[in-house]
């Protein structure tokens, strides 16, 4: 199974037909490459807020109303995208109206054969909280993407191990996580994040992150990060857990994921964080118990 994460460098399109030309070359050139899903970053949406006067540029809130207007034409965009290239597509995140003024960071998932399936954002940054117009996700996925079970996680959700374990206990064997952090510290972060979920879960998991700077852009200014794709650390597996991540300033990590040695690994583990899961949960080790030295 080759899957492509995205380094993808942010740019200002002039309007919506700039923005699709770019998306139709930046997965063709993925699907070129054999891969069979595609995972590009959170916040995508946002660079259509480019096309707009200054002003709602440099307005967030005026940005997210304005960029509802293309919510038809990207969900069309992706699911031609999908199906002309025979590529699955995670399509970074759009930031969706849910009334009243309220907003979901969706992850919007294309097929092939023309089904679309979403992961909304669950944990908000302090960054998303400060706006104070974001919602949260309220539900938990898995699909079957290319024959993978799979889930995704938003970027700030991958540092969370309780939702993607559930994924991982719903079968998924890959998790798609599409990013963007302004800070090496927030690039850091989701990194780590990253891997630990790939070690507790006995999973792939992989990572698309933004790039380059758009002044313009309140929430795109500044990126950081690498794409990349990580595994477990285990026999047949990478030491260090990672299987490909982009260079400098390369658009795409795609590498040909190993499933039948993931599987292996599960036999002849050197340990076995994913099956070994249910012993922090014994009632003694639920709370730590306060000893005093007297």
């Amino acid at each position: 199974m080759k899957i492509a994460v995205a380094k993808y460098a942010i740019q200002a399109p002039a309007d919506f037909s700039a923005f699709a030309a770019r998306q139709a070359q930046v997965l063709g050139d993925a699907a070129a490459q054999g891969a069979r899903i595609a995972v590009l970053p959170e916040y995508l949406s946002l660079e259509l807020a480019a096309t707009f006067d200054s002003s709602t540029q440099a307005d967030l809130h005026a940005s997210l109303a304005a960029i509802q207007r293309y919510r038809d034409d990207w969900l069309a965009l992706y699911a031609r995208l999908a199906k002309e290239l025979d590529l699955h597509v995670v399509a970074g995140s759009f930031l969706l109206a849910q009334g009243n003024g309220r907003y979901r960071n969706r992850s919007d998932v294309f097929t092939p054969q023309g089904a679309h399936a979403w992961q909304d954002k669950l944990q908000l940054t302090g960054f998303e909280k400060g706006l104070g117009v974001i919602d949260g996700g309220d539900a938990l996925k898995v699909f079957d993407l290319a024959g993978v079970r799979s889930g995704v996680a938003v970027c700030y959700d991958s540092e969370f191990p309780l939702p993607v374990r559930a994924q991982a206990e719903g079968g998924a064997r890959l998790l798609l996580v599409p990013s963007c952090t302004d800070t090496d510290a927030g690039a850091t972060r989701v990194r780590v994040g990253c891997l630990a979920r790939a070690l507790e879960n006995r999973l792939f998991v992989a990572q698309s992150v933004t790039a380059g700077e758009a002044p313009w852009s309140p929430a795109l200014d500044i990126n950081t990060g690498e794409a990349a794709i990580f595994a477990p650390m285990d026999r047949g597996l990478p030491a260090d857990g990672v299987v490909v991540q982009t260079v400098c300033d390369q658009p795409w990590a795609i590498a040909d994921l190993d499933l039948d040695a993931l599987e292996r690994s599960r036999a002849d583990a050197q340990v076995a964080n994913d099956r070994d899961w249910a012993g922090q949960l014994q009632p003694a080790l639920v709370r730590a118990r306060v000893e005093r030295l007297d």
